[in-house]
């Protein structure tokens, strides 16, 4: 997401650099282009004002308009602005004195509020918590099914509930001691949603608030409804006292107004992002990451511990080892594919690299089991002596490979440019280029040399 907004902001920057000098007439000029920006990212129109009067008074001031590098200073100006926009700091969960946990889970019909529970408690479990799921959605037949389905997939307890507990009251009062007995540690309340707010369903909530004394209300909302999920947000937090937000389907809305509003309009902060359909495609908002993000600057710690997480720490040295060694060959190629697989879209985490430079076209890459087939493939339709040195691969070889491979000499050409350019790119980032060097200050483990 933010990619429009992100584009935007940084032709704003490049045009400031272009004019040499900063003047309050460019900067002025400047700040009106932010303004648009904003305006057509579906940002509120409040928090635009708020923003750009924000970075007008610290940008404006003499010793910024007369510094060494003044365009450098009004990027970092606005960086901060949008970082104390979203919230300052990463908004942490809450939790009891005395487990368990309460923790309920609202939001209107279709936002992603039960998949944002399970989601919600894969998180919990991997950070050393024992949750226990329970849907009270006694309307929709099909709602606590949905829950249970998607539990076991993954392996979650689940509270089902008996015949005789037909009310949500009744519901949670059993899961809470089923809780207790099992030494579960949080329990997760997944509720009823409305197509609308409703007076009906507000009493109900108000109801289990009461009851649980849960240490988190969590609002999840649809990114792609823009500012109505702002404005469903915020009657929610009027008439329930939501404690924070998690952002569905922010994979589908490039341009990020819901996640730059909410917390301003709402007063309360976004906790958690989700992005597609996998169980794990659910992360920590971090507002200076996100910030990063929208200004070109990348979010290196997500991608580190994004690999840390799904590679592992001796895979990710010897890929850095094969690529500082000139040895990344055709076949690490294939294999490292199926490894970035597993860390979520491709073009999500190009986003995560600083200014991808000529390469920014990789954004557009996408890798799905089709694509994953057909290079597979072809790879392994060369020969180990080709696998490992592609310069030796002439017009005769590719048309051999093509045909063995059943793909076209276009595919095959294709392919090994796409090699070419992401073994470039992941060099710049594990050896001596700009990311490399960021990386190696963090003194991690499995990037030491």
């Amino acid at each position: 997401m933010f990619d429009t907004l992100s584009d935007k902001l940084q032709r704003v920057f490049k045009n400031l650099r272009g004019e040499g000098k900063l003047t309050a007439a460019n900067m002025e000029s400047a700040l009106r282009e932010i303004r648009v920006a904003l305006l057509e990212a579906d940002v509120h129109f409040r928090v635009v004002k708020q923003l750009i009067e924000s970075i007008r008074e610290k940008a404006m001031g003499q010793e910024v308009l007369d510094a060494f590098s003044p365009t450098q200073q009004v990027v970092k100006i606005v960086r901060d602005e949008l970082i104390k926009m979203l919230g300052s700091h990463q908004a942490r969960l809450r939790f009891a004195n005395e487990p368990p946990s309460a923790m309920l889970i609202v939001g209107l019909q279709g936002s992603g509020k039960t998949t944002s529970t399970a989601k919600l408690a894969r998180w919990l479990e991997k950070n050393g918590h024992s949750p226990l799921l329970v849907s009270v959605d006694v309307y929709r037949p099909a709602a606590r099914e949905q829950l249970a389905i998607i539990a076991r997939s993954v392996k979650l307890p689940i509270y089902t509930g008996t015949p005789e507990e037909k009310t949500p009251l009744e519901l949670v009062r059993s899961a809470r001691r089923e809780a207790v007995q099992t030494g579960r540690d949080v329990l997760l309340v997944d509720t009823a949603g409305r197509l609308h707010i409703d007076e009906a369903l507000m009493a109900e909530l108000r109801e289990l608030r009461d009851l649980l004394s849960p240490s988190e209300i969590l609002f999840v909302a649809d990114a792609m409804t823009g500012q109505d999920a702002v404005k469903s947000a915020g009657e929610f937090h009027n008439q329930l006292g939501i404690t924070g937000i998690v952002l569905t389907k922010m994979d589908g809305d490039a341009r990020g107004g819901a996640a730059l509003s909410i917390r301003s309009v709402t007063g309360q902060p976004l906790k958690f992002t989700g992005a597609g359909e996998k169980p794990d495609a659910f992360e920590p908002f971090h507002p200076d990451r996100t910030a990063n993000r929208i200004l070109g600057m990348g979010d290196v710690l997500s991608f580190i511990e994004k690999v840390e997480e799904n590679i592992g720490q001796k895979n990710a040295e010897e890929m850095q080892r094969k690529l500082l060694d000139n040895e990344f060959t055709l076949a690490d190629f294939r294999d490292q594919l199926r490894q970035i697989r597993k860390l979520g879209p491709l073009e999500s985490i190009l986003g995560m690299m600083p200014g991808l430079g000529p390469m920014k076209d990789l954004k557009n890459v996408k890798v799905d089991e089709k694509e994953l087939t057909r290079i597979v493939a072809i790879i392994d339709s060369m020969t180990p002596r080709e696998r490992n040195n592609h310069m030796i691969i002439n017009g005769a070889r590719r048309r051999r490979i093509a045909k063995g491979s059943g793909a076209t000499v276009q595919d095959v050409n294709s392919l090994l440019k796409q090699y070419a350019q992401t073994r470039k790119m992941m060099k710049s980032f594990t050896g001596g280029g700009f990311l490399g060097k960021r990386l190696a200050k963090l003194k991690l483990p499995m990037l030491q040399q």
